[in-house]
């Protein structure tokens, strides 16, 4: 074994002296159902988990390890993880290694402790995260893997609960076995993030009105958040009379209490279909992690007392009591195992390592699948309609087509939505397939990443751009990044509808009228779309769910509110905005562009409601003989530039028309992608937004590109000195 580190001596002291801790509690085996060779592997287990801890340190020291987030103090819960079944989904903890090394046994070719180290060293042999990331997670033991989780996976544990019971009614076929638990776990620090208690929130919201919610959140509370102390009894005072949940408590610091505890919550989530807090009393060993020296705010008579109650030295007594083990054998096998653990970190060390952007790339988008749309072509109505009732009617087709399709937001189902745009579904469709939520986009958005966890694929609704910024973790941090810490392994794909933008009349202000779209656009992965009209909406809404079905992509459509009942296009009573439903085949692939007449004076790209815009300054245009060409862009990332360059280059000038922000907007990548392939500068302008939130009533639109302000760019633009196209 490799050198004693600082932060073994109190167990070899323990060891040399044969003098264990007892736990708070005296539970015989029989008592709580475990065999004696169920605590021996348990305990193995736990020395696994800190032989890695210690191991960790030592390859951070010689610059080849780059983790050392450990599990020391709270490898209790690997009793937790033999009290579920191996196929129960499991959102771990960052301090939960001995979970997935105790997990490991009930399944076949697992190397639990080979694999922890290669995530260690950042090796791309890595099994989940191919280099990418140390993370808990494998595909075998059913365990997503989680990044830094401060809460961000409790709202996606909650749907994939709801997911199995949604699974049951619709026949089966999920990723998980419909009579399984979902166990997520977390510490006490994170139980105050609000995300966490949205989570809470609506695990309760729905199993008190009777929905199956078959969840163990389990509490691992050591009584810290990095330096901040947990105030004692907070979390227990909090949840024991929480609505609609269960609470049980046990000691994780005693394997038998913590099984006993572990196994009640196992049984009350699979036989009642109820969600259950599980509060596990920890310590935190060792700090934070490697860098974080502890004394600066921690006394050393506290850090002692921790030390003493490190749950390995009350497992050795445990055995001790029990007669299972001697002294000697206890330490030999602290010895042996670590030795073992030594041996797989210098085989680990010389695994390869990602050495090119395309490979640390590789898994950002998903893997492609078999698309499961069922034969027939659902309904096509031909009266021309504006924008909200075709998303209706094609919502409706792709509902009927495709039955593992679930809808879920604010307001969607005996309502309609706010702009009335999903009327009817929930009628044709029913309540557990158009799904209607609390007022929280945390866990809308949650609910939607566990479900197209368990295999359904999710049409989202928020019901404005400006409240999806209180949420948008859920797609930065869990979405997108699903695909990427697991090598493809695991996917949420889902699509997200947003009712967005400006121009809405009489009604709004900043949070009903929101331009801000960069957070979209700058997640790796996610795809944005944006419709100028009806038409262009159900190709785009048509392609998106073919996209989060067959390739397993996350989508965002940007909806322009302003667009949805708009009848008229050019002059009042046109009907011009009303367009024919084109039917089930008709799809936008990514990239595709839009094109309005061939005019070579002038070249205009925008999207959303700037195509309106546009289009009425073209006819202004053409009385002065200025001939325009319009291109509808559609998609907002992705774009295809060599495709844009083409469609302009024969054009004399080109502007672009961004309805949102001037900073952060899709016009300076539209610039940009010009530039790069050769339009010069001076044929080039943008009009923008200002940098500025949307005001109330008339003054909504003054920081808004105008049919007036299109006009004037386009002349300005047409007015400086050198012509010609590239």
């Amino acid at each position: 074994m490799a050198d004693a580190l600082p932060q073994e001596q109190r167990f070899l002291d323990a060891l040399r002296h044969d003098h264990w801790p007892a736990p708070d509690q005296q539970h015989g085996l029989d008592e709580v159902g475990l065999d004696a060779e169920a605590l021996i592997e348990l305990f193995d287990s736990q020395l696994i988990s800190r032989h890695l801890d210690l191991e960790a340190r030592r390859l951070q020291a010689r610059g080849e390890g780059f983790y050392t987030i450990g599990s020391a103090g709270h490898e209790g819960n690997a009793a937790i993880a033999r009290a579920f079944r191996p196929d129960d989904p499991a959102f771990l903890h960052y301090r939960d290694a001995a979970f997935l090394i105790e997990r490991s046994r009930g399944v076949a070719n697992q190397a639990p402790i080979r694999d922890l180290l290669l995530s260690f060293v950042a090796s791309s042999a890595d099994p989940i995260s191919g280099g990418r990331h140390k993370v808990l997670g494998s595909k075998d033991l059913a365990i997503p893997p989680q990044t830094s989780t401060i809460a961000s996976h409790l709202p996606k544990a909650v749907g994939a609960a709801h997911s199995l019971g949604l699974w049951r009614r619709l026949g089966g076929g999920g990723e998980w076995l419909a009579d399984g638990v979902v166990v997520c776990s977390f510490g006490d620090a994170s139980f105050n993030h609000s995300t966490a208690q949205g989570a809470l929130n609506a695990a309760g919201w729905a199993a008190f009105q009777g929905a199956p919610m078959p969840l163990v959140l389990v509490c691992e509370d050591n009584g810290l958040g990095v330096s901040m102390p947990t105030p004692p009894g907070w979390i227990a005072a909090s949840m024991r009379a929480r609505p609609g949940i269960h609470y049980l408590a046990g000691d994780g610091l005693d394997l038998l209490d913590t099984w006993r505890a572990a196994r009640a919550a196992a049984h009350i989530a699979r036989t009642r279909r109820q969600p259950v807090f599980l509060h596990l009393r920890c310590v935190r060993l060792y700090g934070h992690a490697g860098s974080d020296a502890e004394q600066a705010y921690r006394s050393a008579a506290r850090i002692a007392a921790d030390e003493a109650r490190d749950p390995l030295l009350v497992s050795a007594g445990l055995l001790r009591r029990h007669g299972l083990l001697s002294a000697a054998e206890i330490g030999e096998r602290y010895r042996t195992i670590g030795e073992r653990v030594a041996a797989e970190a210098e085989a680990a060390v010389g695994q390869p390592k990602l050495e090119r952007p395309q490979e640390v790339m590789a898994s950002i988008v998903p893997p492609p699948r078999a698309g499961r749309r069922q034969a027939g072509q659902g309904e096509v109505d031909a009266t021309p309609a504006p924008m909200a009732r075709l998303i209706n009617q094609t919502l409706s087709r792709l509902m009927a087509c495709h039955p593992h399709l679930v809808m879920a937001g604010e307001d969607i189902g005996r309502k309609g939505g706010v702009y009335g745009v999903t009327q009817r579904l929930q009628a044709r469709f029913g309540p557990h397939r158009v799904i209607d939520t609390l007022l929280d986009e945390q866990s809308i958005l949650g609910l939607g990443i566990g479900l197209a966890q368990s295999g359904l694929v999710p049409i989202l609704e928020i019901q404005f751009l400006a409240y999806l910024h209180n949420a948008e973790d859920q797609l930065r941090g869990e979405a997108a990044t699903l695909s990427f810490f697991s090598g493809g392994q695991y996917t949420n794909p889902l699509v997200v509808r947003i009712a967005g933008l400006g121009y809405q009349k009489g009604f709004g202000g900043h949070f009903h009228n929101d331009n801000a779209i960069a957070v979209l656009r700058d997640i790796p992965g996610l795809l944005v779309a944006c419709p100028s009209g009806g038409v262009e909406a159900v190709g785009l809404l048509q392609e998106a769910v073919r996209l989060a079905d067959e390739e397993q992509r996350v989508v965002v459509i940007l909806e322009p509110i302003a667009r949805y009942h708009a009848r008229d296009l050019l002059e009042e009573g046109d009907e011009g905005a009303c367009g024919v439903d084109p039917g089930p085949d008709y799809r936008l692939p990514v990239g595709t562009l839009g094109q309005w007449d061939e005019g070579r004076d002038l070249a205009i790209v925008g999207y959303g409601n700037g195509i309106a815009l546009s289009r009425r300054a073209a006819v202004r245009l053409a009385a002065e003989d200025i001939a325009v060409r319009i291109i509808d862009l559609r998609w907002l990332t992705a774009i295809d530039h060599d495709a844009l360059h083409e469609r302009v280059a024969d054009c004399a000038r080109v502007l672009v028309v961004d309805e949102c922000r001037r900073s952060g907007s899709v016009s300076e990548e539209l610039i940009t992608g010009l530039v790069e392939r050769g339009v010069a500068g001076e044929r080039l302008a943008r009009l923008t937004a200002e940098d500025s939130f949307i005001a109330l009533g008339p003054a909504a639109t003054l920081t808004l590109p105008s049919v007036e302000g299109v006009v004037e760019a386009a002349r300005a633009l047409l007015a400086r000195p050198g012509a010609g196209a590239s």
